[in-house]
């Protein structure tokens, strides 16, 4: 029995820890649980302040309350370049008189360089010089640069003899969908939703785990897991070509529950079904690497660098192995590509109204997963679903994932940009990774003329209008310096201390915002509904 006022360990242990309640407060309020501290120093008057910001992680794992604003960002940038009814302004600004003068010395340069090659001379000195003016080009705020880095290798463009045809029409620049107009006078512009699938690589069960893991394709699963990105840009490409306009979509990357991607598009503008059959069947991707059939080193004998030549040598004979511009020159027209992506036959596609239900369903779908990782999307719950996982990890391991990658030593080809220190089988690359599943581009695929906007823009457009509502004059950027506050600093916050910070700030926000939106609704009211 415990004395009056004296509590126990267990009772002390039960109690609530502080420092977790600060990020429990925190994560409630929707403040950043890894705020930033930057100083702030005011050009004009030299005054100094501390400025915390958020990290803007997209990771719930890392930060949930950033995650959960980047995914509300994207959804309503979907929201609103889904349904626009006018065509996006995206001009770029006029030359001014710097950027005019940095192209004609660009072109100077260039005409001597040309005039030195033709008479067979050295043109160090001019290469030095064209370089030092793109790098002016660039800092003058041009985008881009004059002449690609380095010259393209074509393919032949000839459309595969198993492949659908793709009847072609001139596309226009038109990139807002139709208008209908109903029997009763009323008008609609709708748009679509699309699902698009990779093939079948063996029957599963509904738990997404093959029925027969021996006879399932993983290599082919992985390899066109790592091409999909490019597979399904040849599908807008394509799709483009089809119905003749500059199809606009919002796309964004899930894995099915077998692991493999798949892609909710959301286009602008409707198009049939039997159309959107047709550019499936007829799209695929080919990926013109070296063979891979062969394997020519395994993991006891694997090429060794050499320091004085820069390559890797064969541990047997010392013989010098293909560069991979080497390897590449060596496939020629008669080969067959290394791998032929294409989609599966099934497809989802629905149309949309805008300011329907059925929208907010779907951009629900476009943007769930997007706080996750791609391996975090679907916990394995049974013994089958782990070793699917396992075996497809596995098979993606020792898969080469780009012209960079450590695996193509297996193959007796030295990788693009070869360095000392690479090993098959632990490729640092993206694509390797459990959390990625095979997969290494970008999670959210938008076109340009989408909506005319960045995410940059769509957060300054929400600022303004948050300002605009309570009278507040607008900043100019300009106007301040900033700097990062190191942890040795003598005005570096502990964790605690800046946690406390953004929720202050955080509740200050929010007072702020609902008092935004009670004028905004004020402001949309009829002059006779209005309070006196």
């Amino acid at each position: 029995m415990t004395e009056p006022g004296r509590t126990t360990r267990a009772q002390r242990l039960a109690a609530p820890l502080a420092r977790n309640m600060v990020k429990e407060v925190a994560a409630e309020h929707g403040a950043c649980l890894r705020p930033i501290q930057l100083r702030r120093t005011d050009i004009d008057t030299g005054h100094v302040g501390q400025v915390l910001i958020p990290c803007g992680h997209t990771l719930a794992s890392v930060c949930p309350p950033c995650a959960e604003r980047a995914r509300l960002l994207r959804a309503a940038q979907c929201r609103e370049g889904w349904h626009l009814d006018h065509e996006p302004v995206m001009e770029p600004d006029p030359a001014n008189d710097e950027q005019t003068a940095r192209v004609a010395d660009r072109a100077e340069a260039q005409a001597d360089r040309d005039a030195l090659v033709v008479e067979g001379l050295d043109t160090t000195d001019l290469d030095q010089r064209i370089g030092e003016l793109d790098q002016r080009i660039t800092d003058a705020g041009m985008r881009g640069t004059v002449l690609p880095a380095r010259p393209r290798r074509h393919r032949s463009t000839r459309r595969r003899q198993d492949a659908a045809p793709l009847p072609r029409r001139p596309v226009s620049a038109r990139t807002v969908g139709k208008t209908y107009t109903a029997p009763d006078g009323k008008t609609f512009r709708p748009s679509m939703f699309v699902t698009l699938t990779c093939p079948s690589y063996g029957r599963v069960c509904e738990d997404g785990a093959p029925a027969d893991p021996d006879t399932y394709d993983y290599p082919h699963a992985a390899r066109d897991t790592l091409a999909f990105a490019a597979l399904f840009d040849r599908f807008i490409q394509n799709l483009r070509r089809f119905v003749g306009h500059d199809i606009q979509y919002f796309a964004a990357i899930e894995p099915q529950r077998r692991l493999a991607p798949h892609v909710h598009i959301a286009i602008r503008g409707t198009i049939s079904r039997a159309e959107l059959r047709e550019v499936i069947a007829a799209t695929y991707h080919q990926v013109w690497w070296p063979s891979t059939t062969d394997v020519k080193y395994d993991g006891g004998s694997l090429p060794v660098w050499d320091e004085h030549t820069g390559t890797y040598l064969d541990p047997d004979t010392g013989e010098v192995l293909p560069t991979w511009d080497q390897a590449l020159d060596a496939i020629s027209d008669q080969d067959e590509p290394r791998h032929v992506a294409r989609f599966g036959r099934r497809f989802d596609a629905q149309g949309v109204l805008a300011g329907s239900p059925d929208a907010s369903r779907c951009i629900g779908y476009l943007t769930k997963y997007l706080t996750k990782h791609l391996g975090n999307c679907h916990q394995a719950a049974t013994d089958a679903q782990t070793a699917h996982a396992a075996r497809l990890a596995d098979a993606l391991r020792y898969e080469p994932c780009s012209p960079t990658c450590a695996n193509w030593l297996l193959y007796g080809i030295q990788p693009k940009n070869a360095r000392p220190g690479l090993i098959p089988g632990c490729c640092k690359g993206k694509a390797h990774r459990r959390e990625y599943l095979g997969y290494a581009g970008r999670r959210v695929l938008i076109s340009r003329k989408w909506s005319g906007k960045t995410l940059a823009d769509h957060r300054a457009d929400r600022k303004a209008w948050l300002t605009g509502m309570l009278g507040l004059p607008a900043t100019d950027p300009g106007r301040y310096s900033w700097e990062p506050v190191k942890p040795g600093d003598p005005d570096h916050m502990p964790t605690g201390q800046r946690l406390l910070h953004v929720v202050a700030d955080r509740i200050q926000w929010q007072t702020a915002l609902e008092l935004a939106r009670r004028r905004a609704a004020e402001s949309e009211l009829p002059a006779t509904g209005r309070a006196a």
